[in-house]
């Protein structure tokens, strides 16, 4: 069974109706039929959000990036915030030619790099904690 139909009175420039026409007079087609394609084309285009579709995907791709920018950014400070304490606080000065304060030098920075990587890992933070706590 047909759909019904309702029938609807327009006034078109004079120009548009030439050109709807000329597309009308090929085999196959009606007047009809292309005004309710383009009807229901620009009526699904108003009925969506036009930015969403053209930039969505695009917003989401740099909302992406700036989330692991953040978490760089994050791991940098924790970063800083735990070797300016280790420098501060655990680490002394050494003479030129202690080679023995070297090695234990050599492994308060493996000891710092393996902190770093627990804090991140946990998800602790260094800044904002108890200034007076070292860990």
């Amino acid at each position: 069974m047909a759909e019904p139909k309702i029938r609807h009175q327009l006034f078109l420039p004079k120009p548009i109706s030439d050109r709807l026409d000329a597309l009308a007079a090929k085999p196959g087609t009606s007047k009809s039929a292309i005004l309710a394609d383009a009807v229901t084309a620009w009526l699904n285009r108003r009925g969506s959000n036009e930015l969403d579709d053209r930039f969505g995907m695009r917003l989401d791709r740099m909302t992406n990036a700036l989330g692991r920018i953040e978490r760089d950014g994050h791991i940098l400070l924790e970063t800083l915030a735990l070797f300016v304490r280790y420098e501060l606080a655990i680490h002394a000065p050494l003479a030129e030619n202690d080679q023995a304060g070297r090695a234990i030098a050599a492994k308060r920075f493996e000891a710092f790099i393996a902190q770093v990587g627990r804090q991140i890992a946990a998800g602790r933070r260094t800044i904002g904690n108890d200034p007076e706590r070292i860990p």
